[in-house]
């Protein structure tokens, strides 16, 4: 296999993952990524987007709880279809640099987390989400050393990371008629916090093998503060406490030429997002009485009960060789959805594709695409060891489609 044919598809094969994986379970969006690491030249710099088009809808929704009044207005309105989802934005910039032939480090930025639902306020499902919306921004930094073990070269790889969140949560709370406003409430919180990762990787550059093996520490917000916005209910506004983290990972990626021209990748990675269960807030006004604001710890004034269960996501593609300029590639990916039975997060079966092409020795540009299916089910209904939820609304929704596009430039110095 020629040097060129192993650096095109080397180059290639990270992109096609990350427009398929881009709508993976829990709050993931572009998750972490350190391919760049594994770049041969002396300094590389890429910046990578994808927007992802999921299309979900909602039907049969019906209002199951008449405390907080039934439908969008509290007397039976609203919709009994909605379309919940809004399409996003990923962005990814990475610089890496080797400081010797075995030394290399690397420092990106990215959105690894994100959601945002706006079913509206015109659903009968309106007393449980009107809009919900989250945002990260992730920093980090990742050095490896490598030596000689048999045929190839092992590396050792290490970092940290710095993560900014934040987000909102909007929702009628009472009927308009019955309330000082239109009765919805909003609730805004932020926080930040530190993680780390470590992993090993093997590489027969002959070849172009390449195996790796690495995780990602949680990362723990220790102190989200935010609002309680009841202004347009009843006029309180009460500022709230809690803590959650941001689930830790373990990801393993092998790739290797079969044939000259032809690379076969693929990649299985768990994400341990059963830990986010019911994530409470309490008022500031009660840190002292409950300093870790727990569900049942008697001060909470509300929560977000996601209840989700592990991640998984495995995928597997192949990558030929055109040209000395050109490459294409082709993946298939399935991500178990990581809903218990609220919300709409089920199995979703992707397939990307895309190109690259390579006008100099030190430019390359990248092109991808993906379609796939989420698959259908239902939201009403469960009990945890904390309680039951879902008892607000119920709906239904079938098999829907998500779509998405990426592109990048990486140019090597």
């Amino acid at each position: 296999m020629s040097s060129s044919i192993k650096k095109i598809i080397f180059g290639f094969a990270g992109a096609t993952i990350l427009a398929t994986a881009a709508n993976a379970g829990g709050l993931e969006r572009g998750g972490y990524n350190i391919d760049l690491l594994f770049d041969d030249s002396r300094a590389a710099f890429d910046a990578t987007g994808a927007y992802v088009m999921p299309q979900r809808e909602l039907k049969n929704v019906r209002d199951t709880d008449a405390s907080d009044g039934i439908g969008s207005d509290g007397f039976g309105g609203g919709t009994t279809t909605a379309d919940e989802t809004e399409s996003y934005f990923v962005p990814r910039v990475g610089l890496k640099v080797g400081f010797t032939e075995d030394f290399n480090c690397m420092a990106d930025y990215s959105q690894p987390y994100g959601a945002h639902t706006k079913p509206g306020a015109d659903w009968m499902g309106a007393n449980s989400n009107i809009e919900t919306k989250i945002d990260s921004d992730g920093f980090a930094g990742t050095c490896s050393y490598s030596f000689n073990a048999g045929p190839g070269k092992l590396r050792i790889i290490g970092g940290v990371s710095y993560l900014e969140m934040s987000g909102f949560k909007e929702r009628l709370v009472a009927p308009p008629l019955l309330a000082l406003g239109n009765g919805v409430g909003r609730l805004e919180l932020s926080d930040s916090g530190y993680g780390w990762r470590a992993g090993l990787a093997y590489e027969v550059p002959e070849i172009a093998l390449r195996a790796s093996l690495m995780y990602y520490s949680e990362v723990k917000l220790d102190d989200v503060t935010g609002v309680l916005d009841l202004s347009e209910v009843n006029g309180a506004i009460i500022p709230v406490f809690g803590s959650t983290a941001m689930p830790e990972a373990v990801e393993l990626k092998v790739q290797s030429g079969v044939a000259p021209g032809w690379l076969v990748f693929g990649s299985v990675k768990w994400v341990d997002w059963s830990q986010l269960q019911n994530v409470s807030f309490c008022p500031e006004a009660t840190r002292a009485l409950n300093a870790n604001c727990t569900y049942n710890g008697g001060t909470r004034v509300t929560s977000l009960d996601l209840l989700y269960q592990d991640g998984w996501t495995v995928s597997a593609g192949v990558g030929h060789q055109l040209t000395e300029k050109v490459s294409l590639a082709g993946s298939i990916t399935w991500d178990r959805g990581t809903g218990t039975g609220v919300g709409t997060q089920t199995d979703t079966w992707t397939f990307g594709f895309g190109g690259s092409y390579k006008p100099t020795e030190n430019a390359e540009f990248r092109l991808g695409g993906a379609i796939g299916v989420l698959t259908s089910g239902s939201s009403g209904t469960v009990t945890t060891d904390n309680g039951t939820f879902g008892t607000d609304v119920a709906y239904d929704f079938g098999s829907d489609v998500v779509s998405a596009v990426s592109a990048s430039f990486k140019v090597k110095f």
